[in-house]
């Protein structure tokens, strides 16, 4: 045994690493409600911070690519050998919870720590990668990290603002050490050969697990997304009690008629078998104008469609645009579109996917199959022709809100798949 395992401690505690761990994350929030980790600000730097501290504890090597994202690495036998990876994000949305994303941090981490506890010498370099701004809440485009060092982020996605506009996501990476010149070049700052496989422990953010009781789970597949940050509907002002229905360009009710009848097409298509999702998650009319007694002429919304197939996404696309110009007739409005934006789905590898059902099996937990309704930096790997496999944490009270709710024993179930699966891959 090393001399840094001696002085750390006899028995590697899994249970009591994890839990000191998230404790430490969760100090890093920037909001009293919730946890609150800003991608590119004060919160994800301290989340950086604790994890690379926790690596230098257990003599792992640590760097940071060319996005300005966190590596943490356990040395192989043969260095020059494909890695096996693994990783999630450091961000949170605001208010949100301490474990989406950071768990999968922490069981990697963890992970490498027991390794190297136990004088385990891998076949290849075992790396965990905690990514940057995976949350499309601070400038729209989800898996920025992951996208940035796969080559995968255009001008556009570079100007676009953050929520708060007052800086683009280019001064951002730049501000935090990104090769912004090779990232505007879209060039690979991986070679994606140098990559094995990549594996991704996450929360489920969903009620499935919870309603199956399923501790854990091994994913198939991530649903791809169609979002428009902001679209506005402009119709006409006028005075609440002098301007009756036929004569009216209510902005607000259009919109609420588009949004009804967005409800009812996505209720036919699940009838149909589609698998689909829709969100409108921000309405608004104009602060500055708006009152109680004027017709709204302005209300901005963000739409979001998700699916695990590329032309179930198209096909509702076409809808939406359908119904705007037919309610932008009949209601006299006009409705205005930002940029479109792209998630293509990705699907898991089916040996990797056995690779973790047997490892689920073997250690007698779960090994169930399920989608994931979410997105994930595993999504981008996927569809850059990486291996990649995904495990799922069983978490109460769903995500993107302060009440995340995984208990710590089904964090360890998933954390031991995932050792095995580092320590054993295919």
């Amino acid at each position: 045994m090393n001399t840094v395992t001696e002085n750390i401690q006899l028995e590697f505690d899994m249970f009591a690493e994890a839990e000191r761990l998230f404790s430490e994350l969760e100090a890093t929030s920037t909001s009293t409600i919730g946890i609150t980790r800003e991608a590119y600000g004060a919160g994800e730097q301290k989340a950086i911070e604790v994890f690379e501290a926790y690596a230098l504890k257990y003599d792992l090597e640590t760097s940071f690519d060319g996005a300005g994202n966190l590596v943490i690495v356990l040395p192989g036998i043969d260095r020059n050998a494909p890695c096996i990876a693994c990783g999630s994000h450091l961000d949170s949305v605001p208010q949100g919870g301490n474990f989406d994303g950071a768990a999968g941090i922490v069981a990697g981490i963890i992970s490498l720590a027991r390794m190297r506890h136990e004088s385990f010498a891998p076949a290849c370099d075992l790396k965990v990668m905690a990514f940057r701004c995976e949350e499309s809440a601070w400038f729209g485009k989800p898996y920025i990290g992951s996208c940035a060092l796969l080559g995968k982020l255009s001008q556009d996605d570079l100007e676009a603002r953050q929520r708060d506009g007052k800086e683009t996501l280019a001064e951002a990476m730049e501000r935090c050490g990104a090769d912004l010149d090779r990232i505007l070049a879209a060039e690979s700052l991986v070679d994606p050969k140098s990559i094995a496989a990549y594996l991704e422990m996450h929360i489920e953010q969903g009620p499935v697990m919870i309603a199956r009781d399923l501790p854990t789970a091994v994913v198939t597949g991530i649903r791809g997304a169609i979002r428009h940050r902001k679209i506005t509907c402009l119709g006409r002002a006028g005075h609440s009690g002098a301007v009756p229905r036929w004569l009216r360009q209510d902005a607000f009710f259009a919109t609420a008629e588009l949004i009804s009848a967005l409800d009812e097409h996505w209720r036919v298509l699940l009838e149909r078998g589609l698998d689909i999702v829709v969100t409108s998650g921000i309405v608004k009319t104009n602060a500055a104008v708006h009152a109680m007694t004027r017709i709204p002429d302005e209300i901005t919304f963000s739409l979001e469609i998700r699916s695990q197939s590329t032309d179930a996404l198209e096909a509702f696309y076409h809808l939406m645009e359908t119904e705007c110009n037919n309610i932008a007739k009949e209601r006299k409005v006009s409705f205005q579109f930002d940029r479109k934006l792209y998630t293509a789905p990705a699907r898991m590898n089916e040996r990797w996917i056995e690779r973790l059902k047997d490892i689920s099996e073997r250690l007698s937990m779960t090994s169930e199959l399920i989608p994931s309704g979410a997105g994930h930096d595993a999504a981008v790997f996927a569809n850059a022709g990486i291996p990649t496999a995904m495990i799922f944490i069983r978490n109460e009270n769903g995500s993107h809100n302060p009440e995340e709710s995984m208990e710590i024993e089904d964090f360890i179930k998933g954390t031991e798949i995932l050792y095995h699966a580092f320590k054993e891959p295919l």
